[in-house]
């Protein structure tokens, strides 16, 4: 299967979309539905989802399989380093290599939900720069890897200058690319671009874009990953937040906006949050 970096030299932007694994069978059967309906898109990639701690591992490499194999469209598999040792690292690479899926988002990642306070060992990495570096050590450059961004800064980081000092350290440790976490005001994007490059990161900076379709979880996913929620949203959500049929068209329309002022403003392309369902995406990509 292709190489993220293959394409990125020959498209100068791509659209890709984020799906995350299901919990149950029945789930993924409806996810297939929706799959198949996102595939007349022809997205340049789809990543997907690994949960804290590796708690949908299994289900990550099997949706990512099935993307590939079934879908023939080119997979991302987030990778996460907590809780796992090296050696649990290194299995779970060798199998992705044995099955071709060549494309990885390198990441930290959450504590599992049972153990909240867990603590990196001496045979655990502590910081997501070394997983880069042990794939690069160990692999060469037989993966694609992505890092993950934060156009705000990381809620653990000490500061805007250290947040992207650290996401250099990524970078020299073999990242090629980045993914940002989501945002709603496209300053604070191109602000991020601005300081990555002064200081010599010149890598893609792909923008991560989150349709609103429901204005309480966007709420309640923003506080769990610590992006803010400019006031223009408030103002144009909260009227209307127990309509769902009015809150996905706004919703679309503030994406259709967001995503055509990113573009104009020199974004190497978007990458959408699904949510595991076809209909925003689909109206929004329409639209642009």
């Amino acid at each position: 299967m292709e190489k993220l970096t293959d394409i990125f030299t020959t498209e100068p932007r791509t659209f890709s979309i984020e799906i995350f694994p299901p919990k149950t069978d029945k789930g993924m059967e409806a996810l297939q539905v929706t799959l198949g309906e996102l595939a007349r898109l022809k997205p340049d990639f789809v990543s997907v989802t690994y949960g804290a701690g590796g708690s949908s591992r299994d289900r990550t490499f099997d949706l990512v399989r099935l993307v590939q194999e079934k879908y023939r469209l080119i997979a991302m598999h987030h990778f996460t380093c907590v809780a796992h040792t090296r050696a649990e690292i290194r299995d779970v690479l060798d199998r992705l290599k044995a099955h071709d899926i060549r494309n990885i988002l390198a990441l930290r990642g959450d504590a599992p939900k049972d153990t909240p306070d867990w603590v990196p060992g001496p045979d655990n990495f502590r910081y997501s720069s070394e997983l880069v570096k042990f794939i690069r050590e160990h692999y060469g450059d037989f993966f694609s890897i992505g890092v993950a961004g934060f156009p705000e800064g990381h809620p653990l980081a000490a500061g805007p200058e250290a947040d992207v000092a650290v996401l250099k350290a990524k970078m020299d440790a073999g990242g090629e690319f980045v993914m940002t976490q989501l945002f709603f005001d496209n300053a604070l994007y191109f602000d991020y671009v601005r300081r990555l490059r002064a200081i010599g990161v010149n890598a893609r900076v792909i923008p991560g874009i989150l349709p609103i379709t429901s204005y309480e979880a966007a709420i309640n996913f923003c506080k769990g990953c610590g992006a803010s929620i400019p006031q223009k949203v408030h103002d144009i959500f909260a009227p209307i937040a127990q309509d769902r049929e009015k809150t996905l068209e706004a919703g679309i329309a503030f994406a259709v906006e967001q995503c055509r002022e990113l573009l104009a403003g020199g974004a190497p392309g978007l990458h959408l949050y699904t949510l595991n369902k076809a209909e925003p995406v689909t109206k929004i990509l329409r639209s642009l």
